[in-house]
């Protein structure tokens, strides 16, 4: 049976209305920014495949590192054990996280990765003995598809049919007003029970792209500190480079408690995440009982190829060559977004780092919009893999995107925009 047969017998794709949906392309390769399909037609690959690889599909170098981890040791429980993969990425991580970030728990994905911040909070106040149980997050914001993760996150056709078992979160609104923003804000922590606070700092991805500075970030930072409030970036997203510096919390003043990294930790070979957090958080959880311990854990806890791969990845990213490309793309992104921000179709065209956003015009928006389901076919016909978020058109690419393979994607979406009423 062929790929599609056998895709049609048994798979239940994510995100998906199977029933509807067209056929899924069989991909045969990948190379650099390039997807194959078992016809052999290429498509430049504009969405890092959900935002997770930044070098590129079948880099190999990371795959060198990988094949020779596999020989050595694939994996160990991880409750008792150890290994040098695990250490060595730790170690090298904390070269860019900001300075108080100094543990590192260990996972399988950004949503886990969220969950445990989030249990991580509620006991670090219960073991001090504190009743704080509130959590306060942005508006729009999307955090995973776990429980807790969809709690924090915006009340959506996600969550809906789970809405009578998500615990409550208090929204605040997204800071697109700062001072409506900052002062909703306080008056949640007047009421001295919150326990902490997650945002996605400088860019909400799944909600359309949407982007706020970092000097607004801060304050909102500042003030939870001056009620002595839990901090929680989730870079899941915004992580290793996407906003332009590494972590886009390298752009904060003030320090956060938590950090959730997954997506392009790995360079989009292999899952894993890492919650980090301060000595602080790690010290309220140290006793001569095991009921004051942090008692979560996954079978593949810091798996070494895993591993491996991440610090293969984040080598890759702190040369000279990447950061370059990193910069390039952001340019690239710039000079196109001031070449159409006038067109008649295009409304709030946004950038930070290698995201570039827009809005289409149109009279239906939303992640069910129409106008989606018609902009990804065009995209594909024209060998480009974009998925836009309802009306909002953006490109996040991996950062060894030829200049003519981006020009490639910007002339699809200007093709595009002569297809929308």
């Amino acid at each position: 049976m062929s790929i599609s047969e056998n895709d049609k017998k048994y798979v239940w794709h994510p995100f998906t209305q199977m029933k509807t949906a067209p056929t899924p392309i069989p991909i045969v390769k990948g190379k650099g920014t390039l997807l194959i399909d078992e016809n052999g037609k290429e498509y430049i690959d504009a969405i890092s495949s959900w935002w997770v690889n930044i070098h590129g599909h079948a880099h190999p170098y990371i795959a060198e590192k990988i094949s020779k981890q596999l020989l050595e040791l694939e994996h160990v429980l991880f409750a008792g054990f150890t290994h040098k993969p695990a250490t060595d990425l730790c170690e090298k991580l904390s070269r860019h996280l900001p300075a108080n970030q100094h543990k590192f728990f260990f996972s399988g994905d950004g949503s886990s990765a969220v969950e445990i911040a989030l249990k991580m909070s509620i006991q670090y106040w219960k073991n001090k003995g504190e009743k704080r149980q509130r959590i306060l997050a942005l508006e729009g914001g999307y955090h995973g598809e776990t429980f807790g993760a969809m709690s924090a996150g915006a009340k959506s056709i996600f969550s809906q049919p789970f809405e009578d078992y998500l615990f409550s979160v208090n929204h605040l609104p997204f800071p697109s007003d700062e001072e409506k923003t900052l002062s909703a804000l306080k008056q949640e922590l007047e009421n001295g029970d919150v326990a902490c606070f997650i945002f996605e700092p400088l860019v909400q991805g799944a909600s359309g792209m949407r982007m706020y500075s970092e000097t607004t970030l801060d304050k909102m930072i500042r003030l939870c500190k001056d009620y002595n409030v839990l901090c929680i970036a989730d870079e899941v997203m915004t992580g290793f480079g996407r906003t332009g510096t590494i972590f886009a919390c390298n752009q904060l003043k003030e320090d956060v408690d938590f950090m959730c990294l997954s997506k392009s930790l790995t360079g989009g070979t292999l899952p894993l995440s890492i919650t980090t957090c301060s000595d602080e958080i790690y010290s309220s959880f140290l006793g001569d009982t095991l009921s004051k311990a942090f008692l979560h854990g996954h079978s593949f806890t810091a798996n070494p190829i895993g591993c491996t791969a991440a610090i293969a990845s984040l080598e890759l990213l702190e040369k000279e060559e990447c950061q370059k490309s990193i910069a390039h793309i952001s340019e690239q992104h710039k000079a196109f977004a001031s070449t159409i921000q006038h067109h008649p179709m295009i409304r709030n065209i946004r950038q930070t780092g290698t995201i570039l956003a827009m809005d289409i015009h149109t009279s239906e928006t939303g992640y069910s919009s129409n106008v989606k389901d018609m902009l990804y076919s065009h995209f594909i016909e024209n060998g480009v893999i974009l998925r836009p978020l309802g009306n909002v058109i953006y490109i996040i690419p991996p950062y060894c995107i030829k200049d003519s393979e981006l020009k490639k994607v910007y002339k699809s979406i200007l093709s595009a925009l002569e297809k929308v009423e």
